[in-house]
C-alpha cells in the first residue's frame, strides 16, 4: 500500500503536490529482507528437518525460543515498517493503533527470546564475550524502550511514545544493518572472534544512533524556531502616487 501527503505548491499554481510517504517503509522492508529470508529458511529447517541453512550448535534440537524469536522478529520488522508511513498513520489511524497493540507483544517476544537464547543456548562458534554482553545490553534496551513507549501512550504522551518506539524498532532491526557491518567489517579487518563480535555490535549502535537523530532533529528544529526573535508585523502602506 502506498500513502501520500500533501505538500504546499507554488502560489497561484492551483495544484497541490503530493509527496510519497511509502519510501521509508519500503526502505525498512528492504533492510530487513536478508534476515527475514534467512530466518524463514531456518524455520523451514526446524519444521522439516532439512539442512538448507548451515548447522549451528547454537540451535539445539528443540529450539522453541529460536522459533519464537524468528517468527516474532519477522512479523515485528515487516509490520513495524509501515508504522513509519505518515500518510498511513493520518488516513488509517485505527490501523496504526491496532498494529501497535500487536507490535508491542511481538517486540517483547523477539527481545525476550533473544535474551533466553543468549543465556541458555550453547555459545555460537567464533563468538566471544563482547557479543554475549552486547546481546544482553541491546536486548534489555529494546524491552525497556517498548515498556516506556507503552507507558507513554497510555499517558497520552504521543511525542514520548513515538521516540521510544523508534528506538525499539531500530534495535529490533539490528540484524538488517549487521548484514552490512559484518560483511564490510570482516572484509576490512578479518574474521577473528573480536572483529566479528565488534562489527555485530556496531550494527545495533548504528541503528540506535540513527534513531536518536530522528528523534532529536524535530525537537532541535522546534527549539531553534522558538528562539527566533519575534519581529513586529507592520501593516502594509500604499505609496503616495505623487
Amino acid at each position: 500500500m502506498s500513502a501520500t501527503r500533501t505538500a504546499s505548491a507554488p502560489a497561484g499554481s492551483g495544484v497541490q503536490r503530493r509527496t510519497p510517504t511509502w519510501r521509508v517503509p519500503l526502505a525498512l522492508v528492504a533492510l530487513s529482507l536478508v534476515p527475514v529470508i534467512a530466518g524463514s529458511l531456518r524455520l523451514a529447517d526446524v519444521s522439516t528437518g532439512s539442512s538448507i541453512m548451515p548447522e549451528d550448535a547454537h540451535h539445539p534440537s528443540m529450539p522453541v525460543a529460536l522459533v519464537v524469536h524468528i517468527a516474532s522478529a519477522i512479523a515485528y520488522s515487516l509490520v513495524g515498517a509501515f508504522q513509519f508511513s505518515a500518510g498511513l498513520r493520518r488516513r488509517r489511524l485505527r490501523w496504526h493503533r491496532a498494529a501497535g497493540r500487536v507490535l508491542v507483544p511481538l517486540g517483547l517476544a523477539a527481545a525476550g527470546s533473544a535474551l533466553w537464547m543468549t543465556v541458555v543456548y550453547p555459545t555460537e562458534v567464533g563468538t566471544g564475550p563482547l557479543l554475549f554482553w552486547s546481546r544482553l545490553l541491546f536486548g534489555v534496551g529494546m524491552i525497556l524502550c517498548l515498556v516506556l513507549g507503552l507507558r507513554a501512550i497510555l499517558a497520552r504522551d504521543v511525542a514520548t511514545h513515538r521516540a521510544w518506539m523508534i528506538r525499539a524498532y531500530a534495535l529490533g532491526l539490528g540484524a538488517g544493518t549487521q548484514v552490512l557491518t559484518i560483511g564490510l567489517g570482516q572484509a576490512a579487518f578479518g574474521t577473528s572472534t573480536l572483529v566479528t563480535d565488534a562489527v555485530t555490535a556496531v550494527g545495533w549502535a548504528i541503528n540506535l544512533a540513527a534513531a536518536e537523530a530522528i528523534v532529536r532533529l524535530p525537537r532541535a528544529r522546534s527549539r531553534a524556531i522558538a528562539s527566533l526573535p519575534i519581529q513586529p508585523v507592520r501593516p502594509a502602506t500604499q505609496e503616495d502616487p505623487r
